[in-house]
């Protein structure tokens, strides 16, 4: 699933970036603000019209993210602790 189809308030595990290039500076950017593999991820909020761009929470920071940035990160649904 990739993180720009993820439903609000779902947690999510980052399982890769998509890099389009050597040098990929969307990618490599997203990487360095800790858009790992094995991070915690959130939808927290989308914008009113569009949907453009979405609020992301990576531990205890939040970014917002383009949709089209947020279509390069590959999540899979966490699991649920009860």
């Amino acid at each position: 699933m990739l993180l720009s189809e993820l439903p609000r308030d779902v947690a999510a595990t980052i399982v890769s970036v998509d890099t389009h290039a050597v040098d990929d500076p969307i990618s490599q950017r997203l990487l360095e603000l800790g858009f790992v593999c094995g991070e915690q991820v959130r939808c927290t909020a989308v914008a009113p019209f569009g949907a453009d761009p979405i609020l992301v929470q990576v531990g205890y920071t939040r970014f917002a993210l383009r949709v089209s940035e947020a279509r390069r990160v590959h999540v899979q649904l966490s699991e649920v602790v009860r």
